[in-house]
């Protein structure tokens, strides 16, 4: 494990209750014990966390504002890998993956990890090289669902693919050019749905890897959709 920052309200409480003993210690903004900090606060004094008053100032030098009054210095597990995943698969008998072909933005990935966390996601997948890693803006759009999610990185996902075939996954891709429509897909049973990069889609070798392909009807002016709001959708 490595140590890091993780800022934000929803983030700092998530990971304080999931993990407290990961947590080094807690900064707070001076006059923000208010409501919504006072429980943040007691929960990490509860876990023996040294808790640190300061300006804003300091928080905003260590993390570049947008902290909401609270910073913890953490030891964040790694990602996870390709045994992990075996076993995640091997532990369901209706597995649900999420498979991202190279997602590039913070942004997107907390907003698709907060998805997949409602939609009972038993896993995220993502390529080691040219994807986005779990970042500290990361866990602070995810509001806490980037510790309570699996987010796996592989070295190969046209493999990884192949061996969730193997274990009796069905692979269904995101694309434009397929006339299957996602609400007309049978998505019953061991699944894994695959997104592809912001502005590129699936890459080639991923495409074809796919079982079957399904895209989002588009019914207004707009060609695509961010796709932290394709995969909510899907």
């Amino acid at each position: 494990m490595n140590a890091d920052l993780v800022f934000g309200i929803h983030a700092v409480e998530a990971f304080l209750q999931r993990a407290p003993q990961d947590v080094l210690e807690l900064f707070v903004m001076k006059d923000r014990e208010d409501k919504r900090m006072q429980p943040i606060i007691q929960l990490a004094r509860q876990n023996g966390v040294s808790v640190q008053f300061c300006n804003r100032k300091t928080l905003d030098d260590m993390v570049g504002g947008q902290h909401q009054g609270v910073v913890a210095k953490a030891r964040l597990q790694s990602s996870g890998n390709e045994a992990d995943l075996a076993a995640i698969v091997a532990a369901n008998d209706k597995p649900f993956i999420l498979i991202l072909d190279g997602v590039t933005d913070p942004h997107n990935l907390g907003a698709i990890l907060r998805s997949a966390d409602a939609a009972g996601v038993h896993a995220v997948v993502a390529p080691k090289d040219r994807s986005v890693k779990l970042t500290s803006v990361v866990r602070k759009v995810a509001c806490g669902a980037a510790e309570s999610v699996p987010f796996i990185t592989i070295t190969n996902l046209a493999r990884t693919m192949r061996e969730l075939q193997d274990a009796g996954v069905w692979i269904v891709g995101t694309a434009g050019e397929t006339d299957t429509l996602v609400y007309d897909a049978d998505l019953k049973g061991p699944l894994a749905l695959v997104l592809g990069a912001e502005g590129e889609g699936l890459r080639r070798l991923t495409r074809e890897t796919c079982d079957s392909l399904v895209k989002i009807p588009m019914f207004g002016t707009v060609s695509s959709l961010n796709v932290s709001v394709a995969a909510g959708i899907c």
